[in-house]
């Protein structure tokens, strides 16, 4: 079972990206410049070497990035159809995407009146899950 989340602590982490793969892409595109600079008769061997770095840093960063966009827009989904459903007079589409993000933490009771507050005030994100009582975890996150 995962440890309970709560605002602080809901964060998720993409430990491979963050902790491995960016190091290592990292230095190795470190050592593909080192060894260019140090044994300059093979330059073109080394200058390719270099290109591959970065397209290996490239290709984990958008990797990363096409998973999140995917995700957040499966979440705008999810808390527009659960929206619909729970607060049905509430205009969904004044809502921005960071808010729906937001918003999804919110439990089924607590989502109609904080979404009324948020369309009335505008609420930031931060505001938005500070606000929520009851915390409806979501450890599916990417």
């Amino acid at each position: 079972m995962p440890k309970p989340q709560t605002a602080a602590s809901h964060a998720a982490t993409d430990t491979i990206t963050h902790f491995v793969l960016g190091p290592v892409f990292m230095i190795n595109f470190a050592v593909a410049i080192v060894v260019a600079v140090r044994a300059p008769h093979h330059l073109a061997l080394h200058l390719w070497l270099i290109v591959i770095s970065v397209a290996l840093l490239l290709m984990a960063a958008k990797m990363r990035i096409y998973s999140l966009r995917v995700q957040d827009r499966l979440i705008r989904l999810e808390e527009r159809l659960r929206i619909a459903a729970l607060a049905p007079t509430a205009d969904v589409n004044r809502l921005s995407i960071p808010q729906l993000i937001a918003l999804r933490f919110a439990s089924d009771g607590e989502l109609p009146p904080l979404v009324a507050r948020t369309l009335a005030e505008n609420l930031d994100p931060k505001t938005i899950k500070s606000s929520i009582q009851s915390w409806r975890p979501d450890y599916a996150r990417i």
